[in-house]
């Protein structure tokens, strides 16, 4: 621990986060301290078999100074993002603010409320929902909208309100265009690996304490409650577009491939109050989030933000986000609004012109620097999105992985590399020597590279093991990022004590009910392992009559492939049974004989065919090593 100290407190001196911006400003803790009502009563907020989904009290620690183990940037927003309760945002709009990752917002209509992004969970929306019931009144939700299509602003739709209201015309489910194609199917084709590499980013088993997760930089965690999804029932398409709820004048302004594929920011214009869903964040955020996914684009986003300021800047007294806290006066908007586009335009524009000097992604991250005009403002900093992270985002967005060195065109494989590596430097004893010195003396940036060559050189040396977890220690306790402060500890943890089972929360039913049968074929089609299937081939048709679909598959040289409506020709068989049951079938393990037995599959053709299809299929891991290589 020593030593991992020493090396801290020479990161520390080096880091530019502590020069700037001011720590003297309080501006931000007015902001997110401003019209607090109440918080809950009871910390913990339990879910129907008596788990405990979230503990209010669990950051309780950071109401001390910050200590060693952390950059005291990250401890300050950790501080911030961390206050809970229920809080006034302007007349007629309420958040509550500390119960998950994400925000909830409510909106006093004539007869009841209108919710903006219902949370990540069920059993925390329904704690926001009875916290504003007991000091606000009690007022049935005539309204769900959902900003965009990630998981903590929809996720929470059950706790708030039922399917029956909805199919009954009591509530309406407004969304962006395209929301629920990208809700149900962002990550479903890489989901095992996304979910995975989730467990790093955010921290999912790590303790929260001063030596473990302090915050998401975005807001506290995620809670890993029920996730739920009412599908919309109202299309926003165009920006301009308004609409009437319940007496609330609502103004849309659609942002599709900025923070979410399919994302909208609302004004009120009666209230003069900007909803910048998550275009608009306190801190920078990701153009390509480390649990993976696909690039987002810097330029439209900062040209949204532009519009943003054009349409709603001279005319906002209060904005607020599904994120962090408030921001209230018109120049403060503006500033803000100006200043945060600024920053994803700069990160743009200059990565791309330093592309264009032919440096690759690498040199373009350790030389890019925000000016000290943006670099000083808060929320401009890389809390959870990086300025080192999301330049390589925007070069591999207009040129890809390959930097044109053909020494990198057939690399080797991480382990042979890192085999090869340490013979060459003289054997493990060197290399290890080597770390030492180097994290002794606060280099650990290349102590981390010598290590790691080790562990993937021999994933059995634990002395290396355990070297490579004491410098991630130190480079967690450095960093400002919240998100890499998780990574570098989940990467720790687990080299010193395996890799735990489990992937944080489980998939959500809702999700998979509304995956269309298209996503779910194409996910049949990277699931089929062709070393199984071999030369073999099968093909199937599959008639849903509660659907009114046909579908025939086919699997053929190592390939598995789809059509809809097949206009003739010959099958292996033929498999008539209701969606539900398919699902049971190729998502939860269920076997096909015992349901033809038992008349909920019809089979015309041979019974084997389709159990060899899916006697093909891998089933992925959710607990494959990350850090090694057995």
């Amino acid at each position: 621990m020593r030593k991992a100290l020493v090396s801290l407190t020479l990161a520390l001196a080096a880091t530019p986060a502590l020069a700037a911006p001011d720590f003297n400003n309080r501006q931000d803790f007015d902001f997110a301290d401003r019209g607090f009502v109440a918080t809950r009563k009871d910390p913990l907020i339990k879910g129907s078999d008596g788990r405990v989904i979230w503990d209010l009290t669990a950051y309780d620690f950071l109401k001390a100074p910050a200590p060693a183990t952390a950059n005291p940037s990250l401890w300050r927003q950790s501080q911030l993002l961390t206050k809970h309760g229920l809080f006034k945002v302007s007349e007629g709009v309420w958040q509550v603010r500390g119960f998950d990752i994400s925000n909830v917002t409510f909106i006093a209509g004539k007869t009841g409320w209108i919710v903006i992004d219902p949370l990540t969970s069920a059993e925390v929306a329904k704690a926001a929902y009875d916290l504003v019931t007991e000091n606000l009144g009690a007022k049935p939700v005539v309204a769900l909208i959902y900003t965009h299509s990630h998981t903590d602003h929809f996720g929470g739709a059950r706790g708030l309100v039922s399917q029956a209201d909805v199919d009954a015309g009591k509530v309406q489910i407004i969304a962006p265009d395209g929301f629920l194609e990208h809700a149900v199917s962002e990550n479903i084709i890489a989901g095992a690996a996304m979910g995975r590499r989730a467990t790093y980013q955010f921290g999912y088993f790590l303790p929260k304490g001063p030596t473990g997760q302090l915050s998401a930089g975005i807001g506290a965690a995620i809670s890993p409650g029920t996730q739920t999804l009412i599908p919309p029932n109202v299309t926003i398409k165009t920006t301009g577009q308004e609409m009437t709820v319940d007496g609330v004048r609502l103004q849309f302004q659609v942002t599709p491939g900025t923070e979410a594929p399919a994302e909208m920011n609302i004004y009120l214009p009666d209230l003069k109050a900007l909803c910048m869903a998550e275009n608009a964040n306190a801190s920078q955020h990701n153009l390509l989030t480390p649990r993976g996914a696909l690039v987002r684009d810097a330029k439209a986003w900062a040209d949204y933000l532009t519009e943003s300021l054009r349409l709603y800047g001279d005319k906002t007294d209060v904005m607020f986000t599904s994120h962090a806290w408030p921001r209230f006066g018109q120049a403060q908007v503006d500033d803000f609004l100006a200043k945060h586009r600024d920053a994803y335009k700069f990160l743009h524009d200059q990565s791309v012109r330093m592309m264009n000097e032919g440096l690759t992604g690498p040199e373009i991250a350790n030389r890019l620097k925000l000016p000290p005009a943006l670099d000083n403002e808060w929320y401009n900093r890389g809390y959870y999105g990086s300025l080192s992270f999301n330049s390589r985002a925007v070069y591999q967005r207009y040129m890809g992985w390959y930097d044109a060195n053909p020494v990198n065109l057939a690399p080797l494989e991480p382990a042979d590399e890192s085999a090869r590596y340490v013979a060459a430097m003289g054997g493990e004893k060197k290399v290890l020597a080597a770390a030492k010195a180097a994290h002794a003396k606060g280099d650990d940036r290349w102590a981390a590279q010598l290590l790691n060559r080790l562990v993937y050189a021999n994933a059995k040396d634990q002395v290396a093991r355990n070297e490579l977890a004491g410098v991630y220690d130190a480079m967690a306790y450095a960093t400002e990022n919240a998100i890499w402060r998780n990574m570098y500890l989940s990467a720790a943890t687990e080299l010193r004590n395996g890799v735990k089972t489990g992937s944080g929360p489980a998939i959500s039913l809702d999700l998979v009910r509304n995956m269309t049968t298209p996503m779910l074929l194409d996910l049949m089609s990277v699931r089929l392992n062709a070393d199984k299937a071999g030369a073999d081939h099968a093909t199937v048709d599959l008639v849903f009559p509660d659907r009114k679909e046909h579908f025939r598959v086919a699997v053929a040289n190592g390939v598995l492939t789809w059509e809809a409506n097949p206009a003739s020709g010959s099958t292996d068989a033929t498999l008539t049974l209701n969606r539900p049951v398919f699902l049971m079938l190729t998502m939860a393990g269920g076997k096909v004989e015992p349901m033809i037995a038992g008349g909920q599959v019809k089979l015309d053709g041979d019974a084997a065919a389709f159990g060899k299809v899916m006697g093909w299929m891998d089933a992925f891991k959710a607990d494959f090593p990350i850090v090694w290589r057995p």
